[in-house]
């Protein structure tokens, strides 16, 4: 309920007295006794001074507003990450190099591979329209090449924009 964002009261059975800031402090110990340690020592050592302090009283509000604070930042950080990943025109470059590679890869194994990858009488019809067309040859090679510069100048690109 807790990491759904759900206000919840936690009562006693017997009592009705309402015991939810024992039962998450107890869940935070068990978490930290876990190995889940997400509170440093320095920060426990200091929260233990303020107890007694006379600005003991602002704690909690300070700690309420920073931690308010952290969540809206990490949604933020959150969909800014999402975002990113999304509409990244580096991502979408490297996307389209990886469909370039795989296409010149293919091609590739089709000229030294006839056989290979679609087997049967189709690899034989290609390699014996290649074999039949020296044009068409060089033109499929004209373009590997070409397919090559450009995946070389989107490299020089990213690599440049860093």
């Amino acid at each position: 309920m807790v990491r759904d964002g759900e206000d919840f009261v936690v009562r006693d059975a017997k009592s009705d007295e309402d015991i939810t800031r024992p039962v998450l402090t107890q869940i935070i110990f068990e978490e930290e006794a876990k190995g889940q340690n997400m509170l440093p020592t320095k920060f426990l050592r200091q929260l233990i001074r303020l107890y007694g302090d006379t600005l003991q009283g602002f704690v909690p509000g300070y700690l309420e507003a920073s931690m308010e604070t952290f969540s809206h930042n990490q949604e933020k950080m959150r969909e800014q990450l999402a975002a990113a990943m999304g509409g990244n025109p580096a991502l979408s470059n490297i996307e389209t190099m990886a469909r370039t590679n795989m296409d010149w890869f293919e091609n590739a194994m089709r000229m030294f591979a006839p056989f290979g990858a679609t087997g049967g009488n189709a690899g034989t019809e290609e390699a014996s329209s290649a074999e039949a067309t020296p044009d068409s040859s060089r033109a499929e090679l004209d373009e590997l090449k070409d397919q090559l510069t450009r995946m070389q100048a989107q490299l020089s690109k990213i690599a440049g924009g860093r």
